[in-house]
């Protein structure tokens, strides 16, 4: 039993103590159910706190890597289609010269007639080339070589994308004229090497698609996970914490309550007197 004094209060003493616990347990737990987090800062638990920034460095990183390489995916796109525009342009050439070259059945006037309309789709297909770009980017014109897409947040994680010339010298076509059964033969061969090396490009173009596509999902699966993590290392615990929450609630009113009767405690002295 403790005696009464009057010169040091333990009792108080110790409620005040009691007290500060409190509610600094308190604030804490103001502040993680405000924020929703158990880790805001490194002193609150410095290992946490910087594993949790790398895990937010990765996951900004493989977020961009996403944009980047749909942006990729885009690119190729549009390569493809204009691929696939030119196929269907060699495909009439090819139909033309093979009639052109028919020459037990076919007029000089005739095969003219076939020749205007096979320079005009030469004309297309280099149309076509200028035209495909990714902003000033052209595409298809041999110029897009060794081009990069950093498709996650390590500098190792990157693409790299070449798409050989479509155009006219690089698909191996002359312009010769097609208005003779000769000049038609040579066209041919000249035609069914180009849908050779067309189908090849267009085959290259079709794999790095792929490729960017699984990139994309691997890279949201993958920051769906560091996501995760980064939640189980610096999230609180909702449920747990308003339950402490609650404790300290009923400890701080309690201990002010305590407070008041250790303060007047001393006063019993005057009972003796």
């Amino acid at each position: 039993m403790s005696s009464l004094v009057v010169n040091f209060n333990a009792e108080a003493a110790n409620a005040v103590l009691n007290l500060d616990s409190t509610n600094t347990q308190l604030s804490q737990a103001i502040q993680q159910l405000s924020s929703g987090l158990a880790v805001q800062y490194s002193y609150q638990g410095p290992a946490s706190w910087s594993i949790s920034q790398f895990l937010q460095y990765q996951n900004a990183g493989d977020t961009q890597g996403v944009a980047n390489a749909t942006q990729g995916v885009s690119v190729l796109n549009i390569a493809s289609g204009a691929i696939n525009q030119i196929a269907g342009i060699l495909d009439q050439m090819e139909q033309l010269a093979t009639s052109s070259a028919n020459s037990g059945a076919m007029t000089s006037t005739q095969q003219a007639a076939n020749n205007t309309q096979y320079q005009a789709l030469l004309s297309e297909l280099n149309s076509i080339v200028s035209n495909t770009t990714y902003g000033t980017q052209q595409l298809i014109s041999g110029a897009y070589a060794s081009e990069t897409f950093q498709v996650g947040f390590q500098s190792s994680n990157v693409f790299s994308v070449t798409i050989s010339a479509a155009t006219t010298s690089g698909l191996g076509i002359s312009g010769g004229a097609i208005s003779t059964s000769s000049g038609a033969s040579a066209a041919i061969g000249s035609i069914n090497a180009a849908l050779g090396k067309i189908s090849s490009i267009g085959s290259s173009i079709g794999s790095g698609q792929v490729e960017l596509q699984a990139f994309v999902q691997d890279l949201q699966t993958m920051s769906t996970n560091v996501q995760a993590a980064n939640s189980s290392v610096v999230d609180v615990n909702m449920a747990q914490e308003m339950t402490q929450f609650t404790t300290d609630q009923i400890l701080l009113q309690s201990g002010l309550s305590m407070l008041g009767q250790a303060q007047a405690n001393p006063t019993l002295v005057l009972k003796l007197l």
